[in-house]
């Protein structure tokens, strides 16, 4: 085991409703306010028009939670109410509220680092300010291993695990080790497309077959099949009946042969 320090607290910070200052609109600016819309935040963003980003331009017009003012960074007044500050300038960097310095590590709160997304999936890259662009390497090959559709068979686990909880109340205990283990069955048995395949019909049967019963229904009987069980399903009927046609094929040819030898004679 390699000697623990030098490193950071990842945390997935839950910003919902959470007031965020964010001073600057350029190319960096436009990926911090995407990053902390996706969060629900309440962003205020404060920079002179002539410098806004087409992205970040983009939020301005949307439906999203932004006041924006029109102007350069007023100071500590600015300040007033905020409960995080992202800013590629260091005016605030001795305040107590926690803030993100582009490009100046030592003057940081928390990193960013290069994140990958897929609904409520997120995994975050960070090299603690060393490389940027190195964590960016490294996001896009762990992207590469992530299966198709994690983000909807996450969504529809959670779906399952509130409807289970319904069913099961209870916190810790026998029945919380239950569930804990019945669950882990499902997501084990089932391949990531079968879970993104789950509706409410299908999660209310699993839960009358399944949890009621203390088993895990295979999706094939819940109508959830996968393409790559599909096709292994597929290959092995069709295999024996390939090998009938051309035995069939070979044999009527031998026979035609045989025929025309014997004509021939």
């Amino acid at each position: 085991m390699s000697r623990l320090g030098g490193g950071s607290l990842l945390l997935a910070w839950q910003l919902k409703g959470k007031h965020v200052l964010i001073v600057g609109g350029g190319d960096v600016a436009s990926g911090r306010v995407e990053s902390v819309l996706a969060a629900d935040a309440r962003v205020t963003l404060i920079s002179p028009s002539n410098g806004l980003h087409p992205l970040t331009k983009s939020f301005l017009n949307g439906p999203y939670n932004i006041t924006y003012h029109d102007r350069l960074f007023g100071g500590v007044e600015d300040l007033a109410d905020v409960d995080l500050v992202l800013t590629a300038i260091d005016d605030v960097a001795q305040s107590r509220i926690p803030v993100n310095v582009a490009d100046i590590p030592e003057s940081c709160d928390f990193y960013f680092g290069s994140q990958i997304r897929d609904g409520p999936l997120q995994i975050m890259i960070s090299t603690n300010g060393n490389s940027p662009k190195l964590a960016n390497i490294i996001r896009k090959k762990v992207e590469q291993s992530i299966p198709e559709h994690a983000g909807d068979a996450i969504t529809r686990v959670g779906e399952l695990r509130i409807k289970l909880k319904e069913r099961a109340p209870g916190v810790g205990g026998a029945i919380g080790k239950r569930r804990m283990r019945w669950m882990i069955d499902v997501c084990t048995s089932w391949e990531m497309e079968e879970l993104a395949l789950l509706d409410d019909q299908m999660i209310r049967r699993l839960l009358d077959d399944g949890w009621e019963k203390n088993a895990v229904p295979s999706p094939g009987e819940l109508g959830a099949i996968s393409s790559r069980r599909a096709y292994k399903a597929t290959t092995n009927f069709t295999a024996p009946g390939v090998f009938v046609t051309t035995l069939s094929f070979v044999a009527g040819a031998a026979c035609a042969g045989l025929f025309l030898f014997a004509r021939r004679r």
